[in-house]
């Protein structure tokens, strides 16, 4: 397992990063605790959850995953061995139910950093993220014009001098942001550096073969400003596996359980995948793993977030650590991205 420091942090964090999501509602206690087993084996030290988990984000099992992790934790006693991360939800009618008025203020901050310590039953976090942003502007694949100035949502620095508090009382560690673009994370860094407050050192988001498109202005700022990119959905909600080829929805996988999770699977999409799956195949590698060796390639990666539901998935995707990608398996990625580039960004 490849290690390496979080951005200007002083987390030395596994190159492979547990994501949890599934824990509560596809994945049992005793399956997400076999999982982080397993992980942990494997040399993987960084997890990360979500006080929305599991997805689909619902009343009647939200916080679940926190507690799988919690329990675990304690019964494991090994909470200094591991980088705990989690998030706060921001505004959206999906997570109403936590919260009125839900936002990046001081007191729904308070709130949402005391709910996940008492689940996780832990005295910090490592790492906490803001889910998505506090404003209106372009995330989970929305395209087009989304920047609405009567929709400004909480003062950066608000929000900053809330985390500062948390930061001083020794809750949370280190903050990250997710789903943000590279104008947020600038501002975010521009108000900490002007008034002595937080600095971000990761940003959550999608980065795949199908969803390049932060190579070409967030990682100018990643690389620049030393914040280490936390790449969510590496295989794209495991179309990139292509076992959703030809139409295919395997039983209890998530397009079996939640079809409207489509962003990866339309035509462009689908087109593209047929592509690097068949690369693969002609060099003799998992389809899966090439593309999660793909993500690992990146200089301006600071973990990739990998999500299985099996015991098989997760080892051949912890498992992709290990696998450099030749220069010619480089460049024949590269054709087929110029022939169809960002097809689900």
């Amino acid at each position: 397992m490849h290690y390496q420091t979080l951005g200007h942090s002083g987390l030395l964090v596994s190159r492979t990063c547990l994501g949890t999501m599934t824990f509560g509602s596809q994945n049992t206690e005793q399956e997400a605790h076999e999982q982080l087993d397993y992980a942990v084996e494997h040399g993987v030290n960084f997890i990360d959850a979500a006080e929305m988990y599991p997805v689909p984000t619902d009343a009647k099992w939200q916080g679940r995953t926190e507690i799988f992790i919690g329990n675990w934790m304690r019964e494991r006693n090994n909470r200094a061995e591991i980088i705990v991360a989690t998030k706060a939800a921001g505004p959206a009618d999906m997570v109403s139910y936590l919260r009125p008025d839900i936002g990046f203020d001081r007191e729904n901050l308070r709130t949402a950093v005391e709910g996940s310590l008492q689940r996780l039953q832990t005295d910090y976090i490592d790492l906490y993220q803001l889910h998505w942003p506090d404003r209106s502007c372009n995330y989970f694949g929305q395209l087009g014009y989304r920047h609405n100035p009567s929709q400004p949502g909480t003062p950066i620095i608000d929000t900053l001098y809330a985390l500062k508090e948390l930061v001083d009382e020794g809750k949370i560690r280190y903050i990250g942001l997710s789903n943000e673009t590279p104008w947020g994370v600038m501002k975010f860094l521009q108000v900490a550096a002007a008034h002595g407050l937080p600095r971000v050192v990761s940003v959550q988001n999608p980065y795949n073969l199908l969803n390049r498109k932060d190579e070409v202005g967030l990682a100018e700022v990643l690389h620049r400003e030393n914040v280490g990119l936390l790449a969510y959905s590496p295989l794209g909600f495991g179309v990139l596996s292509g076992k959703y080829l030809n139409g295919q929805r395997p039983a209890g996988s998530r397009l079996a359980l939640y079809p409207h999770y489509e962003r990866y699977v339309k035509p462009r999409g689908v087109a593209a995948t047929e592509a690097y799956v068949a690369l693969a195949r002609e060099h003799g590698l998992s389809p899966a793993q090439m593309a999660l060796a793909f993500v690992n390639s990146q200089p301006f990666l600071g973990a990739n977030i990998i999500g299985a539901t099996t015991r098989a998935q997760l080892e051949e995707n912890i498992a992709a650590d290990a696998l450099e990608l030749t220069p010619e398996l480089m460049n024949a990625i590269e054709a087929i991205h110029e022939q169809q580039p960002n097809p689900a960004p």
